[in-house]
């Protein structure tokens, strides 16, 4: 309070002093005598003042295209100040007033109305609030124009007192994520993570105590204004946050599951544009209660895997086609023992393989070999991935993983190895997610972000973008054989369900016994953790479902067709993702014969014999043609090793000959040239895979 306002309060108050002596006596003179002391009081605080506090407007919180996620909403408490209006306005609307009271607010008859008006009317009451119900603003219009109230506050004695309630358009949509904020300033989410910036800065002014226990304002010209609260921009796609609550929700319901946890980030900007959290309450329905995916730990389970791979392949010297033994899938490990899924064990496979079909054993065996006697060196390339400590993440809550070392009590020889594949540690889910987005960015760790600018209406005040956290987890050779290993999962191994010719999905599936009271029970966390399209990845995303029931039971069936569903949604809506479909050739009737694609010089000895001009633009062997003026002209259709080539427009001789050198088995349908074919362009081979081309 400046020295102007607290000069003027003091003077308030003397004179309040002043006048209540008066009054006493006064009182005095007349012998007018008073049982208790405290009905000076009761005067004194029919006349008293106080400076009140004036809140802030605050903020808005928006999608990224600027949809509305969160909004104050002014509502209105009803009063009236009885003294106000002539008695002529009182007298002729008091009957009418009395109808439109008693036929909104429906708690009183009209009669019980009337006699309240016009009982304050005759006790003079300045505020006597006439329904606890508040109403909106187009409602404060309607009441406006109601008898009396239409001659407004200094004459019709309307109060409207302004309240502002947190309004959600979409309702439920992200509600952890967008989250709350309380009285006492505690809360969740956005809303609470950046109170400050939306809270603004409350203000305030003197109000008059009136007859029945309300303030008025007063509005004398030094009270001190409201900042409104700034806005925030979040990350947050509403269509695709409506997609992950919608996959999500239906998976829950048909696994009968605990809870489960959806989150979507762009791989090269960091931003989170769907994350969905749904627990189940007693009566079985499914609503947003705590932000697993930023605070809760779980141990990972095999998509730790990646991890132990990234360990493996900086630390040991080994390569991903090496052989392992794993026996009939059942090792043991000092006193405990390590199972495979698949009963029988898997044998001698490569360690590609091997990690395909998360093999516990052979993940277990490597470690133990190679980090066994040094296990520190172990957890220094975990140190160095960024999976030790949080991310650090805007929204508050944030858990803290937990990772053992050796020199801690629980430490055994049985840790590293369970560890290899999971076990024994607990990360949260976005910590998971941020690892393998690094794989899909090159690389590069970065932590993932919910806002992306503070604003003051068009003016940004604060922009955020996704700091960097690891130059690099991983070499660029370790960084190749993992998005093999990856993208092997999901077209070999044990996320075959979710294979698609459309685009391609690199990750990798993960169950976890889920520990009770010290003891691992008959109960899971599933979960999926990748990106896509695997080639030129664009989004990241984590599943995870605690607890399914019945037979399906593990990442493979819960969880990676969650992400599936998730993932077509956006390729379906994301144009750029898409290849570009290749024009058709027309030959051009009378001028060029039907040349499309073929063996370079075969084409051109066919052209020169018979007298069609034709330009080469490369030296590749394997050409497709274009036509310049009244030229062909030859263009390169490079052939990659162990990706599906072109051989559209193809001769069949040539097309199996190209085929067939890439590992393909080829079948043939029709006759003629190649006119379509099974496989789509520059996808991964996997040898012996069949091909069929449709001629014609």
């Amino acid at each position: 309070m400046n020295i102007k306002k607290s000069i003027l309060l003091r003077v308030r108050v003397a004179f309040l002093l002043v006048a209540v002596f008066a009054m006493g006596v006064a009182y005095k003179a007349s012998r007018i005598q008073f049982s208790e002391g405290d009905k000076w009081k009761e005067i004194a605080d029919q006349i008293s003042f106080k400076t009140r506090t004036v809140k802030a407007t605050r903020g808005n919180i928006y999608s990224d295209n600027g949809s509305l996620l969160a909004t104050d909403l002014p509502f209105y408490k009803v009063a009236f100040d009885a003294t106000q209006s002539s008695e002529e306005v009182f007298s002729r609307g008091v009957d009418s007033l009395a109808i439109y009271l008693s036929g909104y607010f429906g708690d009183r008859s009209t009669k019980a109305y009337k006699q309240l008006l016009k009982n304050a009317r005759a006790s003079k009451r300045q505020y006597l609030i006439l329904n606890r119900k508040q109403v909106g603003y187009q409602q404060k219009k309607v009441m406006s124009e109601w008898p009396i109230f239409r001659e407004g506050r200094l004459k019709g004695g309307i109060i409207f007192e302004r309240v502002d309630k947190r309004f959600r358009p979409f309702t439920q949509l992200g509600h952890r994520t967008i989250g709350f904020i309380n009285e006492n300033e505690r809360g969740a989410g956005l809303e609470y993570s950046f109170n400050e910036e939306l809270a603004g800065k409350d203000g305030q002014a003197l109000y008059e105590k009136m007859a029945g226990g309300g303030w008025k304002p007063l509005y004398d010209g030094n009270e001190v204004k409201t900042e409104d609260g700034y806005d925030i921009e979040t990350t947050i796609d509403i269509n695709l946050q409506d997609v992950s609550e919608t996959a999500l929700l239906r998976a829950l319901e048909y696994h009968e599951a605990d809870y489960g946890v959806a989150a979507v980030m762009e791989v090269a900007t960091g931003e989170v544009k769907a994350i969905a959290n749904l627990s189940r309450n007693d009566k079985g329905y499914y609503y947003e209660r705590y932000n697993y995916a930023v605070g809760g730990l779980i141990e990972p389970g095999s998509t730790f895997k990646l991890a132990t791979m990234i360990a493996l392949l900086e630390g040991a010297d080994i390569n991903i086609y090496d052989s392992i033994a794993t026996g009939n899938g059942i090792q043991k490990f000092y006193n405990n023992t390590v199972r495979d899924h698949d009963e029988g064990g898997y044998g001698t496979i490569t360690i590609k393989r091997a990690f395909e079909k998360s093999s516990n054993v052979a993940m277990a065996k490597l470690v133990d070999q190679h980090f066994g006697d040094r296990p520190d060196r172990f957890l220094d390339y975990i140190d160095n991935i960024g999976l030790s400590q949080p991310l650090g993440l805007q929204i508050k809550g944030e858990g803290n993983p937990k990772i053992k070392r050796p020199q801690d009590k629980d430490w055994s020889g049985i840790t590293l190895p369970w560890m290899a594949y999971g076990y024994g540690l607990e990360l949260t889910p976005m910590q998971v997610l941020a690892m393998f987005n690094a794989v899909a960015n090159g690389g590069k760790m970065i932590r993932p972000i919910f806002v992306k600018s503070i604003r003051k209406a068009d003016k940004v005040i604060k922009a955020y973008e996704a700091p960097v956290l690891r130059k690099r987890i991983c070499s660029d050779a370790t960084l190749v054989k993992l998005r093999i290993l990856l993208e092997g999962v999901v077209t070999n191994g044990t996320a075959s369900n979710i294979s698609n010719a459309h685009y391609k999905i690199a990750g990798k599936t993960g169950t976890a016994q889920i520990l009770e009271n010290g003891r691992y029970t008959r109960k899971y966390y599933t979960s999926f953790a990748g990106y896509f399209p695997a080639d030129n990845p664009k989004y990241s995303a984590i599943i995870i479902i605690k607890n399914p029931k019945g037979w399906r039971q593990y990442g493979s069936n819960v969880a990676a067709p969650v992400f599936k569903e998730i993932a077509d949604n956006i390729y379906s809506r994301d144009i750029e993702m898409h290849a570009a479909m290749e024009a058709e050739f027309t030959a051009l009737p009378e001028i060029f014969p039907v040349i499309r694609s073929g063996y370079q010089e075969d084409l051109k000895f066919l052209c020169n014999e018979l007298g069609v001009s034709n330009h080469s633009s490369t030296e590749e062997p394997w050409v497709r043609t274009g036509v310049i003026g009244n030229a062909v002209e030859w263009k390169a259709n490079t052939i990659q090793d162990n990706l599906t080539p072109n051989v559209k427009g193809m001769t069949l001789r040539d097309a199996i000959y190209v085929l067939e050198n890439a590992g393909l088995n080829v079948r043939i349908e029709g006759v003629g040239r190649v006119k379509e074919q099974s496989l789509p362009v520059g996808r991964r081979i996997i040898k012996g895979d069949e091909i069929v081309i449709k001629l014609s």
